[in-house]
């Protein structure tokens, strides 16, 4: 995994007032933290950040090299969260975790499916039930996914944890015997037209019909460890 370079500027005054301006200026207020050191309150340009994340291959998964301006002071970090403002959907804030690159780190990772099953092209359903997996691995060895192929798997077939073929140098962490994908039977319902018609409910007038809470999620975590 390359490294990715960022400049930073040291944070002097915190507070909301101070991070509204910031934001403003077209910066973002963060935080780098972990390694066995105090926190440090940094200030990086929004627009760099989020060029870096577009160009990068790993996305918001990379390595940063955080340089600080003005002074020699340089250290390898990780995006620990990323928060999004819902409205605008711009960079409020961003976690920062300290990495050393010979030490192992956690993290979680997508679960990308590969091929189409037999089982499925046969009439079944697949059960995609592990979206994300817990590893552990060095900083440089971080999978942006976890490829899983599934095109032999049959009816009533499952692939588990203890199944996946891994990168080498990462290890998960979840149960081995934690089932992540398999086929199952698709399930026809055949509905008796004149048993639904002598059933049918009349919904009274005015009443609502398909009310939808959608929830945006705004912050995005990798967990690279525990907070230190």
């Amino acid at each position: 995994m390359a490294e990715v370079t960022l400049e930073v500027t040291r944070r002097e005054l915190t507070g909301k007032e101070v991070a509204k301006k910031l934001r403003r200026d077209g910066k973002v207020p963060a935080v780098v933290y972990g390694g066995h050191r105090d926190p440090v309150a940094i200030t990086v340009d929004r627009k760099s950040v989020s060029e870096l994340l577009k160009k990068s291959e790993h996305g918001i998964r990379s390595v940063f090299l955080l340089k600080m301006a003005d002074s020699d002071q340089q250290r390898h970090a990780m995006i620990k969260a990323l928060t999004i403002n819902p409205i605008s959907r711009k960079m409020t804030h961003i976690d920062f975790v300290r990495v050393v690159m010979d030490e192992m780190v956690k993290v979680t990772i997508p679960v990308h499916i590969v091929g189409m099953a037999i089982g499925v092209k046969e009439g079944g359903l697949l059960d995609f039930q592990v979206r994300d997996l817990h590893v552990e691995c060095l900083p440089n060895a971080i999978p942006d996914t976890i490829d899983v192929d599934v095109t032999a798997l049959a009816h009533h077939e499952y692939i588990r944890v203890k199944d996946l073929q891994l990168p080498e140098g990462v290890k998960v962490m979840d149960d081995p015997e934690r089932v992540v994908v398999g086929v199952t039977h698709a399930k026809v319902e055949v509905a008796d037209t004149a048993a639904a018609d002598a059933a049918a409910v009349v919904e009274p007038e005015g009443a609502k019909k398909g009310t939808y809470l959608v929830q945006m999620t705004d912050t995005l975590d990798v967990r690279p460890g525990a907070r230190g």
